[in-house]
């Protein structure tokens, strides 16, 4: 019988080598490439963030609360302003109004040597509400005579009463002043003394503190300090011997002003 021919069989030099190249031509990954890639992958995975959602919730939260805060004060803003509103409509509030009617000094004596001073005054304000709905209850009210000269020296200190203001009400305060041997500063004894000698006199201010509450019908408001400051008041000092010498109280006039304390700050 004769030999049957085979066709010829041919093989790369990679395959007779024990190796094989794929369909594109390239070498198959070895089981150390799998495995290597596959602990990659897994350790490169993205993990989802921990609390993720709940920080979210905690935040719409806070969000939601400032938002509420914030509409909650309004409310009370517009709840206040309407109110004030309506009690200025209805009730029309004017502040006091305060005059030095006079103010007499029986005398004014500096010591050059010693730097001290004597000083006597009578002070009479007139005290006006102009309100006819409002009354103003006073505590008691420390007045002081002090130079708008030299310095704002303290001439001499007194305390009115406690007194309560009317409506439509003018009330005639009185009180006498007084100083003795107080001391004070050479360059300002040395003002003073000019002052007083001086043709037109020493310039005078006439400070009056206290607090006051408003009575409303039934109702009454806490105490608010007030702070009058009475300016353009001229004095001279009477000669030795002579009765007291009435300043000049034509250009006086008096400023109100509220002093509203918040811990350490006057308002």
């Amino acid at each position: 019988m004769a030999d049957r021919p085979f066709p010829p069989t041919t093989k790369s030099p990679a395959a007779a080598n024990g190796g094989g190249l794929t369909a594109n031509g390239s070498f198959p990954a070895t089981k150390g490439q799998l495995y290597g890639e596959a602990t990659r992958s897994a350790a490169y995975r993205p993990q989802p963030m921990k609390g993720g959602r709940r920080r979210r919730h905690r935040r719409g939260c806070c969000c939601r609360c400032c938002l509420w805060t914030t509409v909650a004060l309004l409310v009370v803003l517009l709840l206040i302003g309407a109110a004030a509103a309506v009690f200025y409509v209805l009730y029309r509030p004017q502040r006091p109004t305060f005059t030095v009617t006079s103010l007499k000094v029986s005398y004014i004596n500096i010591t050059t040597s010693s730097s001290t001073l004597s000083s006597k005054f009578d002070l009479t304000v007139s005290a006006r509400n102009p309100n006819s709905k409002l009354v103003y209850i006073y505590s008691p009210t420390s007045v002081s005579v002090v130079s708008a000269d030299g310095g704002g020296v303290d001439l001499g200190d007194a305390t009115i009463p406690a007194f309560v203001h009317g409506k439509k009400n003018t009330t005639v305060l009185k009180t006498s002043i007084a100083s003795t041997g107080q001391q004070v500063d050479s360059t300002a004894a040395s003002a003073l003394k000019s002052g007083l000698k001086s043709k037109n006199g020493l310039a005078l201010k006439i400070r009056l503190e206290t607090k006051v509450k408003v009575k409303i019908g039934g109702l009454k408001t806490p105490r608010v300090g007030i702070r009058v400051t009475c300016g353009g008041i001229r004095a001279t000092a009477p000669a030795a011997g002579k009765s007291a010498a009435t300043a000049s109280t034509a250009s006086a006039k008096c400023k109100v002003d509220t002093r509203i304390r918040i811990w350490n700050w006057t308002l």
